[in-house]
């Protein structure tokens, strides 16, 4: 579905996007990851064609979007932090314009996002009038209309509150599923797309540092694992000193395990040793791994 080559976009003696390859097949969610200013938003104007590259190639189910600029924007639909609503019409009237604009020929398409979105107690009232987390909803909805293959949304969870978040991730997942909408979220709060891509691309200046799932990237990246325990041990810690015990408080420990294929071994004999009721691993989010795959790219 997505498909760039050496994509390079310079603004002045400024390098936005650096050389960049990236595939994205039909279905998959992806999650680009970075901070502000690691080209993020530069990559979604280029998908869509807003922007034309500096050098490289960009093609959206094999179209180029500056030369087919109509055909590509009509495959996707685009979220960014501005939704790009009218504030002084309701959002019933906001769905109606952009159908039309889109020219949706199913007049029963804004009735289901409404439903969708969970709209309803408030799509009649004015968008001026709506929290950060309804425009983000109605946005959402507007960029649904035409049915989009692909989804380019930047942002898409800035200035939301928890419950909020929550709401429009799932509801992307929800769309994925049900639609095969391939999905790129741009963001930098990693912790919010964990549970939602089914692959992970990290960016830092414009370059693409490493990609994967999250299964391959923890392989990769995750030597040791701290593990924090809840249990009731009816042997002294010594005889766990290969991990390296450490009591935290009353019947909670941390334990160092060297490598992810230990992990069984380490449950197994706290469970033979006492009542084990809970275990977490505290360093194999993937807020930790962007953090060792910048350390081994600044390092090498």
């Amino acid at each position: 579905m997505i498909d760039t080559r050496q994509l390079t976009k310079t603004f002045g003696g400024n390098r936005a996007v650096r050389e960049l390859d990236l595939r994205i097949g039909k279905g998959e969610i992806v999650g680009m990851l970075g901070p502000n200013g690691a080209g993020k938003t530069t990559i979604i104007r280029l998908l869509n064609g807003l922007l034309a590259p500096t050098s490289g190639q960009v093609r959206v189910q094999g179209l180029d979007p500056i030369r087919q600029g109509e055909q590509v924007r009509s495959l996707c639909g685009t979220l960014t932090e501005q939704p790009g609503l009218y504030e002084h019409m309701s959002g019933r009237a906001n769905l109606k314009f952009f159908a039309d604009l889109f020219r949706v020929g199913n007049p029963g398409r804004i009735e289901e996002l409404i439903d969708l979105l969970e709209l309803r107690p408030f799509v009649e009232r004015s968008v001026g009038t709506y929290s950060t987390g309804m425009k983000k909803r109605l946005g959402l909805a507007k960029v649904l209309l035409h049915r989009p293959a692909v989804l380019l949304l930047d942002e898409p969870t800035n200035g939301l509150d928890p419950d909020g978040t929550q709401r429009v991730l799932e509801h992307i997942k929800t769309l994925n599923k049900y639609e095969q909408t391939t999905v790129l979220i741009c963001s930098h709060v990693l912790s919010q797309l964990e549970e939602v891509c089914t692959r992970f691309l990290f960016m830092e200046n414009g370059t693409k540092l490493e990609e994967g799932t999250r299964k391959e990237l923890e392989r990769k990246y995750i030597r040791e694992r701290t593990v924090e325990v809840e249990a009731v041990l009816g042997e002294p810690l010594e005889r766990f000193a290969e991990f390296h015990p450490v009591r935290l408080g009353d019947d909670r420990f941390r334990f160092t395990v060297p490598g992810r294929e230990r992990m069984p071994e380490l449950l197994r004999r706290l469970t033979g040793a006492g009542e084990l009721y809970e275990a977490k691993t505290r360093n194999a989010d993937l807020e930790s791994i962007y953090f060792q795959i910048r350390r081994s790219t600044h390092a090498g």
